[in-house]
C-alpha cells in the first residue's frame, strides 16, 4: 500500500499535461464533433460524442463527472473512489488488462499511466485514447479539465468548472496567504517520510498560501520526492504538518507525536496537523479547492 500511495503522488510528478489545440483551450466549444486536442499521447481526434468511457485516471474520474460526463462513464479503475456514484470495477490503471478494458465496449479511455503500451493496444481495437499525465501546475491541470469536456461534448461545462476553481481558490489565497506568510510546512506522503517539494504540483499550493516547504532542501537528487529522515524534520521544525497517508496508513496527529522527538515540534506542540484524505492531496482535478480549504482553515486555527 505504500509503494502505491508514493505511486500516486509520483503521478503528480510527471511531466504537465500538453496545450490542446485549436478551440479547446477557448472560452467557445466547437458545433459537433470531431475535436481534436493534443495530449500526452500526441495529437488525438475524437470523431464523435464518446458515449462509452472508461477511466483509468482517479483524476480524470472525477473531472469527467464534475462536467457533466458522468452518465458517459461505463466503468472506472479500482483507484476511483469519487464520486461514490462512479461504476467501480476492478480494472487497474498501474497493471492494465487489454481483454478487460475492451470488454466494456468503450469508444474512450482516459489513461494517467501508459504501461506496457497500453495506449497503443487499444487503439489498434480502434478504442481512442487520451493519456494525461500528471500536471505539474494549476494551468495544466485546468487545462486537462477542458480538454476533457472538449473530448465528451461538455466543453462549456467544463470551462465554468474551470472558472468556478479558480475563483474559489484565489478567494482563498487572498484570505489565507498572510496567514501562511513565514511559517513552514512538512508534507508527508508516508510513514516512512516521503515528502513532495514545492516542485510538484502539491507543492504549488503551499507556495500559493505562502509556506516555506522544508522538503526543498533536502531533495538533492531533484525528483520532487525526497525521503527524509525523522532526524531532518525534527531539525526542520515544522510549523505545519500536513498528513496525506491518513487512508493509506493509518497517520493521525496522535501517531505522529507518538515518533520519537516529535514531540518537540511546532506542529506537534500547536496541534498544527492537518489530515487530509489521501485522494485530495494526490489527484489534481476539480478537489484542488478542497484541498486549498482545509489548508486555509488549519492556518486560520494556527494563528488564533
Amino acid at each position: 500500500m505504500l509503494r502505491l500511495t508514493l505511486a500516486l503522488a509520483l503521478a503528480t510528478a510527471a511531466a504537465c499535461a500538453a496545450a490542446v489545440s485549436g478551440a479547446a483551450g477557448s472560452s467557445t466549444s466547437p458545433a459537433q464533433f470531431p475535436v481534436t486536442i493534443v495530449a500526452s499521447n500526441g495529437k488525438v481526434t475524437v470523431q464523435r460524442k464518446p458515449r462509452r468511457i472508461v477511466s483509468l485516471s482517479p483524476t480524470a474520474t472525477e473531472s469527467l463527472f464534475a462536467v457533466g460526463a458522468g452518465p458517459q462513464v461505463v466503468a472506472v479503475d479500482d483507484q476511483s473512489d469519487h464520486p461514490r456514484s462512479a461504476p467501480r470495477t476492478s480494472l487497474s490503471g498501474f497493471t492494465p488488462n487489454v481483454e478487460a478494458i475492451a470488454s466494456y465496449h468503450p469508444d474512450l479511455v482516459v489513461i494517467a499511466y501508459d504501461p506496457k503500451g497500453l495506449s497503443g493496444a487499444l487503439e489498434r481495437l480502434g478504442i481512442t485514447v487520451i493519456h494525461h499525465d500528471g500536471a505539474r501546475s494549476f494551468q495544466g491541470a485546468y487545462q486537462q479539465i477542458r480538454q476533457l469536456g472538449l473530448a465528451t461534448g461538455h466543453a462549456e461545462q467544463a470551462v465554468r468548472l474551470v472558472k468556478r476553481m479558480k475563483a474559489r481558490i484565489a478567494s482563498i489565497v487572498k484570505t489565507s496567504r498572510r496567514l501562511g506568510r513565514g511559517l513552514s510546512v512538512y508534507h508527508e506522503l508516508t510513514p516512512d517520510l516521503y515528502s513532495a517539494t514545492s516542485k510538484t504540483f502539491v507543492g504549488r499550493v503551499y507556495t500559493a498560501l505562502g509556506l516555506r516547504n522544508i522538503a526543498d532542501a533536502a531533495d538533492a537528487v531533484g525528483t520532487g520526492y525526497p525521503q527524509l529522515s525523522a532526524e531532518y524534520v525534527v531539525s526542520a521544525d515544522p510549523d505545519v504538518i500536513v498528513l496525506a497517508d491518513t487512508v493509506c496508513c493509518g497517520q493521525t496527529a496522535a501517531t505522529v507525536a507518538a515518533r520519537p522527538g516529535w514531540d518537540r515540534i511546532s506542529a506537534v506542540r500547536t496541534g498544527s496537523i492537518v489530515r487530509i484524505h489521501d485522494s485530495i492531496a494526490s489527484r489534481w482535478g476539480p478537489r484542488l479547492v478542497n484541498y486549498f480549504r482545509a489548508l486555509a482553515a488549519a492556518l486560520a486555527r494556527l494563528r488564533q
